[in-house]
């Protein structure tokens, strides 16, 4: 079988302005980074971004390239809030802010996968989630119980970005860390042919097992369409075993959020250039 192997910015060339885009990790655990910072590099907008989400989403709210987010939470982990998704909060820059259960998340993401409209749910039900969100619709069991159920909608996406321990060339994948995050979700939730996988470390198909049990293969290569090699790929997030959040860059990072030319000189530091610029900047602080 051929290669899927590509880089970050092949990835992204097939992506359109007003797409809606899955980003997978959890907060600021295992993101892909390094597809987000080559998103930041281009010219699209007007972009849907569905995440339980951290720094992928701050920072493309601060980059001005979402229209709407469906999120369950936004978070750095040891930052409560992610700042530069509450500025953008503040300011009204975002059109359009969909906040849901964290469940009522995972429920749309199976919804898509499985290729169904929606898939009933107590999560959500007696909180302002409904309220906040009048879109949302209530269904009757057609049992004899007859209760009232929230049907949470699928949440079909046309691209996917994951980041994952280990790889093959061909898409198989595995999470060497506590948990896989939804990641299967996310790419089963997304049409074929824009379900992207970045990983620490491409290596050959026998010595994946090597790592961890055939437990940590919850990505087989049917549902990936491209595989990109990104050591550091999720930096400054954390991507266990392989590294810990970056704490010191993640508070410089939040930090900066506060002074319009504080994030200026950010950006310039380490967003402005490739891939590999921004891991020599980050190795050279």
């Amino acid at each position: 079988m051929a290669t899927k192997r590509i880089t970050e910015d092949e990835a992204v060339a097939s992506l359109e302005d007003g797409m809606t885009i899955g980003i997978g990790g959890w907060g600021s655990r295992r993101k892909p980074m390094s597809l987000v910072r080559a998103l930041l590099r281009t010219d699209l907008k007007d972009l849907t971004v569905v995440s339980y989400g951290g720094p992928d989403v701050g920072l493309l709210a601060a980059a001005g390239k979402l229209r709407r987010v469906v999120y369950g939470f936004v978070s750095l982990d040891s930052i409560a809030l992610e700042p530069h998704f509450r500025l953008a909060r503040q300011a009204g820059s975002i059109p359009e802010i969909v906040e849901w259960d964290e469940g009522m998340l995972q429920w749309g993401l199976y919804a898509a996968a499985a290729r169904l409209p929606f898939l009933p749910t107590r999560s959500g039900l007696g909180s302002d989630v409904v309220k906040n969100d009048p879109t949302l619709k209530t269904v009757t069991s057609p049992y004899a119980d007859g209760e009232e159920l929230l049907a949470v909608p699928a949440l079909t996406l046309d691209a996917a970005f994951v980041h994952l321990n280990r790889a093959d060339e061909r898409g198989n994948a595995q999470f060497l860390g506590p948990d896989l995050y939804f990641d299967d979700l996310f790419l089963g939730a997304a049409a074929a042919g824009r379900r992207f996988l970045s990983s620490e470390k491409v290596v050959p198909t026998a010595d994946l097992l090597e790592n961890g049990t055939f437990h940590t293969m919850k990505i087989n290569r049917s549902m990936v369409d491209g595989v990109i090699e990104a050591p550091n790929g999720a930096h400054f997030t954390s991507c266990q075993p392989d590294y810990e959040r970056d704490e010191a860059f993640q508070k410089e990072y939040a930090k900066a959020a506060g002074d319009p030319e504080t994030w200026k000189t950010f950006v310039d530091t380490y967003l402005s250039g490739s891939e590999a610029d921004y891991q020599k900047a980050v190795a050279s602080r």
